[in-house]
């Protein structure tokens, strides 16, 4: 066992491939050690060992290590000898100088090579001649044991011998060659008792005196920060430029500016927990002035909004200046009264942060219609419920995101949710779902992608990704008043879901969340077919269009595909696709068949869009897109089909 024998233990853990590739420089060179007037040290080993034992190598185990741990066995106290006496041999006064780094090698690698190279040379050494008298066979011995008895050897070695003291400066040499200006990085920082800090120096986060700005406080070799936070994690920013920022950045509830002097360069952000290592070392990796701007925001929100940026930039000495001076924690902190600070309109939303739809959501709200009216607009069947968690738990486990909903009776309104779902932010849910009064949707993914959607007596009004001025007809602007879409440090989906409560005269609550996972009912959803656009070319990956047809001819030559899709497939003769072939539209089975196929389970996806895309009512569009739909469905039959696409395409066109 590798743990019994602290050489083994280190030989295994170095890195696979290095092993192999320091054996296969070194064993040749083994047998060539020119071993003359060494001493037999055979007399420090114990008894040898007598008897039998069996060992097991598992395939693809490096040679080195197996041939370590076999003569480890084969002869006890063999490699504990070679790492006592290549111990003592580093410590002896005519040996030490030996392993000493050359003066001129200055560079980073450089000097990490040649310190770890003489203690291996020593290592090898030391094995050959503690190993060249033992009495064992001779492939007990050889050059694959010698050697990982040997690297284990050296680990060891280096592991108890400091750097040379010429590494820190090449350490710090690369560090500066390398480094680049600009630089960014966000992370997070542990904080206990309301700080975190920018030090030159791993350790504790020192208190100081924040009754002077309420935010930040100088210290020697850096700066603490105030936080809102007691005790937890807090993000924040890092950049570092190469001259002042041209303008103060707003949105940004407290700003202070000072500046702090570095003794040797590259401060880490601190906490009480680990340095993350982008936050490591990230200031300039040289003495001098600095300028630090210290921008902080939700201070004062205990939802766990705090984030902090840190702005640094070399610069003389100046005094602090205080840009911003907002939040009610500055305030308190300087001895000032407390400003007056109304809540965003959209705060009543906030517990969204911190609920099951907190990273993914589609959350609708209709008017004028009852539950099953809901239920139906949304492809979902009101006969057949079935367990919320169990739904959840099946998606969880078939890594699926099959559409699924769950509906709420708000008393004049139906709120209809989806977890990581968005059928409700499409046109023709909305359509259907307003057709009686009123219905708007909010979605939002992990990705940052939102879609805010208005409809209105089956008509919808305005469904876009919400960002900046928002061109938005007057039937839905009362909805969007004094939300500000740009203004990145509001929520996207607290706003819109506001926009949603004011379009429709109903919001929703933790509590109405709360009543729907308590019922533990949801419905599957069987989606729509993907909508059908007029023809635009799309560049690669389509059969040229066939644009000298005349319209009949492109329809014929869009069934054609279609049939040829389910011809390919072995679905010719299916009675529902025959009849949809047979009457150039999609059949009531046959329509549901389609949109079931695009669920996990479905069947025959690319066939079903085939038969869908040849309805287009662009003939055009349902030629080439039948066509496109009908390659995938023939697998790798693709190419034949092209070519019978295009034989199709001149017996159509010829006169």
């Amino acid at each position: 066992m590798a743990d019994d024998s602290p050489v083994r233990e280190a030989l295994a853990s170095l890195p696979s491939l290095l092993v192999e590739r320091l054996l296969g420089a070194l064993e040749l060179t083994v047998p060539e050690l020119d071993l003359a007037g060494v001493p037999d040290l055979t007399g420090f080993l114990g008894e040898p060992f007598t008897g039998g034992f069996g060992v097991a190598i598992m395939d693809g185990v490096s040679e080195a290590i197996s041939g370590a741990a076999m003569l480890d066995r084969i002869r006890p106290g063999a490699v504990p000898l070679v790492a006592a006496l290549a111990g003592r041999l580093a410590a002896h006064p005519r040996v030490a100088p030996l392993l000493a780094v050359d003066p001129e090698i200055t560079d980073e690698l450089g000097v990490a090579a040649a310190h770890g190279a003489a203690r291996l040379a020593l290592a090898v050494s030391t094995a050959a001649a503690v190993l060249r008298g033992v009495d064992v066979q001779s492939w007990a011995a050889g050059p694959p044991a010698l050697l990982g008895v040997a690297f284990g050897t050296a680990v060891l070695l280096l592991h108890e011998t400091p750097m040379p003291s010429g590494y820190a400066t090449a350490i710090l040499a690369k560090v500066r060659e390398e480094y680049l200006l600009p630089l960014r990085s966000s992370g997070q920082v542990a904080v206990s008792g309301h700080r975190f800090a920018l030090l030159e120096e791993d350790g504790p986060v020192p208190d100081a005196d924040f009754t002077g700005n309420g935010l930040v406080a100088v210290v020697p070799g850096g700066a603490v920060i105030r936080t809102g936070t007691e005790t937890g994690h807090v993000r924040m920013v890092m950049t570092v430029l190469d001259g002042p920022p041209p303008d103060v950045a707003t949105g940004w509830e407290e700003i202070v500016e000072v500046s702090w002097r570095a003794a040797t360069g590259g401060a880490s952000v601190v906490g009480a927990g680990a340095v993350e290592s982008q936050l490591r070392r990230c200031t300039p990796p040289w003495p001098g002035d600095y300028r630090l701007r210290v921008q902080a925001r939700g201070r004062d929100d205990a939802e766990g909004t705090e984030y902090h940026e840190l702005v640094v930039w070399a610069a003389p000495a100046a005094p602090e200046i205080v840009h911003a001076r907002a939040d009610r924690l500055g305030h308190r902190l300087r001895g000032e009264p407390e400003p007056a600070r109304p809540e965003p309109p959209e705060a009543g939303y906030r517990w969204l942060r911190h609920s099951t739809l907190s990273e993914a959501a589609t959350v609708t709200v209709v008017t004028g219609a009852e539950v099953t009216d809901v239920l139906r607009a949304f492809n979902a069947d009101p006969a057949r419920p079935e367990s919320l968690l169990a739904i959840g738990e099946d998606m969880l486990r078939n890594q699926s995101i099959d559409p699924w909903v769950a509906v709420l009776d708000l008393g004049g309104a139906v709120l209809a949710v989806e977890y990581n779902g968005w059928q409700g932010s499409k046109e023709p849910v909305l359509t259907r779902a307003s057709a009686g009064g009123r219905a708007a949707s909010m979605y939002w993914n992990v990705n940052a992608l939102t879609r805010l959607s208005f409809a209105e007596h089956g008509e919808v009004l305005w469904a876009e990704e919400p960002f900046g001025d928002l061109d938005a007809p007057p039937e839905i602007a009362p909805a969007l008043a004094d939300l500000d879409f740009a203004d990145h440090h509001r929520r996207k989906y607290m706003m819109g879901a506001l926009a949603v409560e004011r379009f429709t005269g109903h919001g929703f609550t933790a509590a109405d969340l709360a009543r729907i996972e308590a019922a533990d009912i949801a419905f599957r959803i069987v989606p729509d077919l993907p909508a059908l656009h007029p023809y635009h070319p799309r560049p690669g990956g389509q059969p040229e269009a066939p644009t000298g047809l005349t319209e009949p001819a492109l329809r014929d030559l869009a069934w054609w595909a279609a049939a040829q899709a389910a011809r390919y497939a072995g679905l010719a003769e299916d009675p529902d696709i025959t009849a949809s072939v047979a009457a150039r539209a999609l059949t009531p089975p046959a329509h549901l068949r389609a949109r079931r196929s695009q669920l996990g389970d479905g069947e025959h996806r690319w066939v079903w869009f085939a038969l869908h895309r040849a309805t287009n009512p662009d003939p055009l569009a349902a030629a080439t897109d039948a066509i496109d739909a009908a390659r995938y469905a023939a697998g790798p039959h693709a190419a034949n089909l092209i070519s019978g696409v295009q034989a199709r395409i001149t017996e159509l066109g010829t006169p």
